[in-house]
């Protein structure tokens, strides 16, 4: 019976040791999980959070947010809401495409002077008032690049990270611009009309010869003036081909297809979608390849 209670006593000595050991294992590692820095990225609308996610990866300790939903669109009017301040106010980095879309920069310079602020755009010649310069292959690399360029400076420590990542990403879109590499030659010098400001970079990487520019959004109210203008563009141009979106543009792209010899192809300005990695790529691909039938 003795020889029965030193052997409870010994395993529960044995027990009460192992969860003192494991007990301090446990503290240990959450005193450095708390003391590792941390870094929050946010990017104000859809296109740059793709870029950003795919430069930043898995870089641990690195978090990653999206001030606008993924359907909002374009930010020409957005107003911040309470929520997106909150969100600012716990950022270290906010990643905007610049060029004027974010039309709020102001009102965050001026509450979150100490934010870090990387415009995508800022190596890029715009056209005159039309930013959507992520609608070039070209230039969308050139935004990977000043995104990297700005996370490494302001994140050291995962610099070679995001350095790699942007690589591979750029690799990913030269390829898809070299699928196509067919198509500025064949396209040279057609004309188009767009229905979206957005399409006159697509254009321009294409070599195509913009006849008529009518950008469509929700608050634009058409004239029959205007119709008549871009019929007669379509017309005297010979213009075979019209780039419009969907949601803005079916109800001009009905009518002019109704009044004139003209195919409109619907595409996608890459400003709406799901959060996944390749969702430019595949809805950029799925542009080009509309391009291509639409001419053929």
């Amino acid at each position: 019976m003795k020889n029965k209670y030193v052997f409870t006593a010994v395993l529960l000595a044995v027990i009460l040791f192992a969860g003192a050991g494991l007990t301090v294992l446990y503290l240990h590692r959450q005193d450095v999980d708390d003391g590792a820095e941390q870094l929050t990225v946010v990017t104000s609308f859809y296109p740059m959070y793709i870029v950003a996610e795919n430069v930043i990866g898995n870089c641990d300790g690195v978090t990653l947010e999206n001030l606008s939903e993924p359907q909002t669109g374009c930010l020409h009017d957005y107003q911040l809401t309470p929520e997106d301040m909150k969100l600012l106010s716990g950022a270290d980095v906010f990643i905007i495409n610049g060029g004027g879309i974010e039309s709020f920069l102001a009102e965050v310079a001026e509450q979150y002077p100490d934010l870090t602020v990387i415009n995508a755009c800022e190596e890029i010649d715009l056209e005159e008032d039309n930013a959507h310069a992520w609608m070039s292959m070209e230039k969308y690399m050139v935004q990977v690049q000043t995104i990297c360029d700005g996370l490494s400076a302001a994140d050291g420590e995962h610099s070679g990270n995001y350095a790699q990542n942007a690589d591979e990403y750029m690799e990913k879109i030269r390829s898809l611009r070299d699928e196509y590499s067919d198509l500025p030659d064949t396209l040279s010098g057609r004309p188009v009309v767009l229905f979206h400001e957005a399409y006159e970079y697509l254009a321009d990487d294409l070599g195509l010869e913009v006849a008529g520019v009518m950008d469509l959004d929700e608050e634009r109210q058409v004239s029959a003036g205007e119709v008549a203008d871009i019929l007669s563009v379509i017309e005297e141009q010979q213009v075979s081909v019209v780039f419009a979106e969907e949601l803005y543009g079916k109800d001009m792209g009905d009518t002019v297809e109704r009044e004139a010899d003209v195919q409109v192809i619907y595409m996608d300005t890459l400003t709406r979608g799901d959060y996944d990695a390749d969702s430019y790529l595949d809805g950029m691909r799925a542009n080009l390849e509309m391009i291509r039938e639409a001419f053929e």
